[in-house]
């Protein structure tokens, strides 16, 4: 287990690595896993959070605390890197149990007061509409991921653009009817919208 620590440490870039790591570490059975998790979350290394982040979103679909983890202490994490894992953590938590029997979870995570709680779910969901009940509700997508068109993280707003803007190479019209609603003259949503139709 030192071994496998010190190794993902010396790599700065990519998340192949990591997930690899927790692989092994889940085949582990001898191992208590949301201990060894709990553990790595206060770790000096952003490697070792960015694994405690993956190892509680492979536990949370069978584990409230693993979950609960995430939402907060993971989510409060500093490290950009820690919060991209954390997009992941949740996608597989909403893959792995449904994305509609989800969907209490998605909308309670987007009306979270921190903001990478939020991006955690419109970046973690991308391509929304290439996923299942979205694939098929691609209207009900949009709305949720445009609520935060106007929201005061700048880190936020860019996730939404992006998802917006991805949704739209396959349902352009619908996307041009919800932001043709927008209000261009508040600052943010005018951030927003540029990033949904950016310049050719």
């Amino acid at each position: 287990m030192k071994k496998l620590i010190e190794d993902i440490k010396k790599i700065e870039h990519g998340f192949k690595h990591i997930i690899e790591a927790c692989d092994l570490i889940l085949a582990d059975k001898t191992q208590n896993h949301f201990d060894l998790a709990t553990k790595f979350l206060i770790d000096p290394a952003y490697q070792v959070r960015m694994l405690a982040t993956y190892l509680l979103g492979q536990l949370s679909t069978n584990n409230e605390s693993a979950l609960k983890l995430l939402e907060t202490k993971v989510a409060d994490d500093k490290n950009w890197r820690v919060q991209e894992m954390l997009a992941k953590a949740f996608d597989y938590y909403c893959n792995t149990i449904g994305y509609e029997k989800t969907l209490p979870k998605i909308k309670k995570w987007l009306t979270d007061k921190n903001p990478n709680i939020k991006r955690a779910v419109i970046e973690g969901l991308r391509i929304w509409t290439s996923r299942p009940y979205f694939k098929d509700n691609p209207i009900t997508a949009i709305q949720l991921i445009s609520e935060h068109k106007s929201d005061s993280s700048e880190y936020l707003r860019k996730s939404v653009g992006n998802a917006l803007r991805d949704i739209s190479k396959k349902h352009k019209d619908k996307v041009l009817n919800e932001i043709a609603t927008w209000d261009l003259t508040n600052k943010n949503i005018a951030f927003t919208y540029k990033l949904v139709i950016p310049k050719a």
